[in-house]
């Protein structure tokens, strides 16, 4: 359900949980030389004046570099047996048949190597290098397969997943491989995108298109079953089309540029689909380049942003800021223990007002300017502690 408060949506995660004999054909696109740049990357050819044809020869030029990824991994083998549910007992026999008695049960019979789940990744390097949803890779006992637009299957391994996203990279053999680039622009409201992905991890190289109908917006992230939730800020929301299946596919600008990746839907809407930023996504790549993984720095606080509503129903003095506070869970500190906010005297119930200077309210989110930290960092904040304003400095640390 929207809140007006935080704009935090119970989403599901794109993966598709598919079993299926039969994977779908992968077309064959060729590449043209002139569709790369100096730097090795696709580039789709100047727009012409139809916007029909730029969006053929944007997808025509991005498909080679976008990816199917196939979940696989040992599952039980069950088969169906009979047998006497009262065993040689002479007492219940006489009164249940006897030991001619036999009622079905299901047992393991060994286990077998099974195609499980689908999801979509998409090339940012030629030597190999993919990027995809963490959600999509996270079974440590799941091998990874990628199928790429020419047919080819390539074994893929996991190099790094990011502590603070829901980000992932994945690496295979080999080298020449077409790549995408991250859009250096600022996605706008009501600009036209494509989405392409795996979907229902089904349909290879599925393309949509639709628009950015909203930015930065916060969402609360999760499987199917609710058991694993993710905290998700400064995302995009597209009306393109995605499905299960789509997560770690790219959402496109029509000159072939990733705005995104495809990360979430709203199950209970139509068309509200959700990708991380492409500035995140850079990000993620630059610290594993850096540091040989996706290094984050975190402050170890729980918080709700205030709300001119908050403020009313709870008398607070501001209006703005972020609340420290615990979450349903006894489990969900307000303060992590031994965190750079333990360490620096932040306590729950206090409000964060201000991050370097930079107000905290619906157009600043604390989460954000973390984010552009790294380990080691300092971090100014001015905080309301009973009552007090004061100024404290915070190291901020690596995510683990």
């Amino acid at each position: 359900m929207m809140s007006s408060t935080s704009r935090t949506i119970l989403i599901s995660a794109l993966t598709s949980a598919l079993v299926t004999s039969v994977m779908m054909a992968i077309g064959t696109h060729a590449l043209a030389p002139e569709t790369r740049t100096n730097e090795g990357a696709l580039q789709v050819k100047s727009p012409s004046n139809s916007e029909s044809s730029d969006i053929v020869e944007a997808v025509k030029t991005t498909s080679p570099a976008v990816a199917s990824v196939i979940i696989s991994k040992d599952v039980p083998v069950m088969e169906r047996h009979m047998v006497n549910p009262f065993g040689d007992d002479p007492f219940f026999q006489q009164f249940f048949g006897g030991p001619g008695l036999q009622v079905p049960q299901m047992r393991q019979n060994g286990t077998e190597h099974r195609e499980v789940g689908g999801g979509t990744a998409f090339f940012i390097s030629s030597d190999g290098l993919l990027m995809t949803n963490k959600h999509v890779v996270s079974d440590e006992h799941a091998d990874y397969t990628v199928f790429l637009n020419d047919g080819r299957k390539l074994e893929a391994k996991v190099v790094t997943m990011d502590p603070g996203n829901d980000i992932a990279l994945l690496k295979v053999e080999g080298t020449g491989f077409p790549y995408l680039a991250f859009s250096d622009t600022e996605p706008e409201l009501g600009q036209q995108v494509i989405a392409i992905g795996n979907s229902l991890g089904e349909f290879n190289n599925t393309v949509s298109v639709g628009v950015l109908s909203g930015l930065s917006r916060t969402i609360s992230a999760g499987d199917q079953g609710g058991s694993s939730m993710e905290r998700l800020s400064s995302i995009l929301q597209t009306d393109a089309a995605i499905n299960h299946g789509n997560s770690g596919g790219p959402l496109l600008s029509t000159d072939g540029k990733v705005l995104g990746m495809n990360t979430a839907i709203a199950e209970s809407a139509e068309n509200i689909g959700f990708a991380i930023p492409a500035k995140d996504l850079k990000r993620a790549v630059e610290s594993y380049k850096k540091n040989g993984r996706i290094v984050r720095p975190y402050l170890g606080v729980r918080y709700v942003p205030i709300t001119q509503d908050m403020k009313e129903k709870n008398n607070l003095s501001v209006d703005y800021g972020v609340l420290v506070v615990r979450g349903n869970d006894p489990t969900e500190l307000a303060v992590l223990p031994g965190s750079p906010a333990d360490k620096a005297g932040i306590e729950e119930n206090d409000i964060i007002l201000e991050m370097d200077g930079k107000k905290l309210d619906e157009e600043t989110a604390l989460a954000d300017l973390i984010r552009e930290k790294s380990p080691g960092d300092t971090a100014t904040l001015l905080i309301l502690h009973k009552g007090e304003r004061k100024t404290i400095t915070v190291m901020l640390e690596e995510q683990k």
